[in-house]
């Protein structure tokens, strides 16, 4: 497994932007497929993003689309989501994750290693 800390949470009103990171422990960072999620309570937690080991290829969830970016610096054990045009309904934690393949990239079972989450705040 590897560790994750997810920094980048905060206070912003409707129609700001936010960039997550989150920064991966070890050498091994570009073996790992990572995915952002994010839980509002009461709710289940909900793909968000996912990218490949090189970031090569991107995927995203249907409520996020076209206004969410997910990429990688693996230089950096890094992978970073760019949120853009923010909706009160985007309020949750977020959770960065990683796992060595891809099976099951959209569900939080696919993944073995989470990080503790940062909140972002949307205000209407």
């Amino acid at each position: 497994q590897v560790q994750l800390v997810e920094s980048g949470g905060g206070l912003v009103q409707a129609g700001d932007s936010l960039r997550l990171s989150c920064q991966a422990s070890g050498r091994t960072f570009s073996t790992y497929f990572m995915g952002w999620f994010r839980q509002a309570p009461g709710k289940e937690r909900e793909f968000v993003a996912a990218i490949t080991w090189r970031g090569g290829a991107t995927y995203y969830g249907d409520s996020v689309k076209g206004r969410f970016t997910i990429s990688r610096d693996n230089a950096k054990n890094t992978v970073y989501l760019q949120m853009n045009s923010l909706k009160p309904e985007d309020t949750a934690v977020y959770y960065c994750a990683a796992d060595r393949d891809r099976s099951n990239w959209s569900r939080p079972t696919g993944y073995d290693s989470w990080g503790q989450g940062t909140q972002v705040t949307v205000s209407s």
